[in-house]
């Protein structure tokens, strides 16, 4: 049975509820262009992928009058209040998977699209740094998601091999991180809709209680 040493997790829509969130602060710059979007376009169309790239994208699809690095500079502004404000709810057994793999002694790594910035403001109201060896945010790479970078430089600061280590994401622009990086990963996504766009991950749930409990039996600790 292969050892498993760590787990990689993904941040936005697989330990947090986050993206509705990210929606909302969106919502609030369009509306000041007199537009707007549906929350099933968001997941759809720019869940998962970074800041900048979804602020080109929405600059020019929408067609807005501002700089894309005024853009970016304010949805950078809308988060940070907003995470320093607002309670951002776990996904669903998103403590007890974290909680689960501390215990039985697995190293846990933070691998995100986020700037290390809004992670910080984050974990600071949840209290989960504490559980965490190490976080790689966008911060920290040259190429985000999906780019490789994250998961090779997470591996190789964990001091691990890919082969025990699992990744856990919720869209296909981290998956195909993780799966550059020669990585085995589960994506975790309650939308079964969504389940056919993410046919590269080894696996796929519904939640993370579920994906835990297909560890324990493929996998040692």
């Amino acid at each position: 049975m292969q050892k498993l040493k760590a787990i990689l997790f993904d941040l936005d829509g697989t330990l947090i509820d986050s993206e509705y969130f990210h929606y909302q602060c969106w919502l609030e710059i369009l509306d000041t262009f007199s537009l707007s979007m549906t929350y099933q376009e968001w997941v759809s169309t720019y869940a998962g992928y970074p800041l900048p790239i979804n602020s080109k994208t929405i600059k020019e699809k929408y067609n807005l009058d501002i700089d894309l690095s005024e853009l970016i500079d304010w949805r950078e502004r809308l988060s940070k209040t907003g995470f320093f404000t607002k309670d951002i709810n776990l996904m669903p057994y998103a403590l007890e998977t974290i909680q689960f793999f501390k215990q039985n002694g697995l190293k846990l790594a933070l691998v995100t699209a986020s700037p290390r910035t809004d992670v910080e403001l984050i974990f600071a109201r949840n209290g989960l740094s504490s559980y965490f060896d190490l976080m790689i945010t966008r911060t920290d790479v040259t190429l985000t998601k999906p780019d490789p970078e994250c998961y090779n430089m997470c591996c190789q600061k964990l001091g691990l091999e890919k082969d025990e280590c699992l990744a856990f994401e919720d869209t296909i622009n981290g998956l195909k991180a993780a799966k550059a990086a020669d990585l085995v990963c589960y994506a975790i996504q309650a939308d079964v809709s969504q389940h056919p766009k993410l046919a590269i991950a080894d696996k796929i749930f519904t939640d993370l209680k579920l994906a835990t409990e297909d560890i324990q039996k493929h996998f040692a600790f």
